[in-house]
C-alpha cells in the first residue's frame, strides 16, 4: 500500500501522541522534504520539531520527480499531490479542503485527521470521543456538526459491540 500524506495529518498526529497509529493503520508512509520542512518551521509547536529529531522508520522521506505546474497550493500540498500521482497512491492524507477535492479530481483516495481517527477507533486502537476532545484542544478547524457525525457513527458502531 502506498500512502503520501501531507503536513497537517502528522502534524495533528503528533499533537494528539498519535502518530503511531498511521503505520498500524497503512504501514509505511512517504512524505514529501516540503512536509518535513513544514514540520520543522520555527511557527511549528516545539512538540512537532522534537518528533522531528527522531523521524520513525515507518515514515519514508521521497520527493516527486517534478511539482504538478497545474497545482496552486501550498508547498506541502502541491508536493505531497504531485508525488502520490507519481507514485499511483493508494491514498492520500490530507485535509485541506481545496486540495482534497482537487486531489479527488485526480483520482486520488483522500484520508483526513477526522479520518484517521475514526478508522481508528473503528479497528479499536483509540477512543474517538476523546481523540476528539483532544483535537479540539489544539488549533484544528474542523465543524462541531461533523465531528458529531462522526460521532454518532462511533457510538452507533459501539452499540453493535
Amino acid at each position: 500500500m502506498i500512502i503520501v500524506s501531507n503536513t497537517t495529518p502528522l502534524h495533528y498526529l503528533i499533537l494528539l501522541e498519535a502518530s503511531e497509529l498511521l503505520p498500524q493503520l497503512f504501514g509505511q508512509v512517504i512524505v514529501p522534504e516540503a512536509v518535513i520542512a513544514e514540520l520543522q518551521h520555527a511557527s511549528a509547536p516545539d512538540k512537532v520539531r522534537q518528533w522531528l529529531t527522531n523521524i520513525p522508520a515507518w515514515l519514508e522521506i521521497r520527493s516527486p520527480v517534478a511539482l504538478d505546474p497545474t497545482l496552486n497550493f501550498g508547498s506541502g500540498e502541491n508536493a505531497a499531490i504531485s508525488l502520490a500521482q507519481e507514485l499511483h497512491a493508494d491514498s492520500i492524507l490530507l485535509d485541506d479542503r481545496k486540495a482534497r477535492l482537487e486531489a479527488m479530481r485526480r483520482g486520488l483516495a483522500v484520508a483526513g485527521t477526522i479520518n484517521i481517527l475514526d478508522i481508528a477507533a473503528e479497528k479499536q486502537l483509540l477512543d474517538l470521543p476523546t481523540a476528539f476532545r483532544k483535537l479540539q484542544n489544539t488549533n484544528f478547524r474542523v465543524s462541531a456538526a461533523l465531528l458529531q457525525e462522526f460521532l454518532d457513527r462511533d457510538a452507533a458502531r459501539q452499540a453493535k459491540h
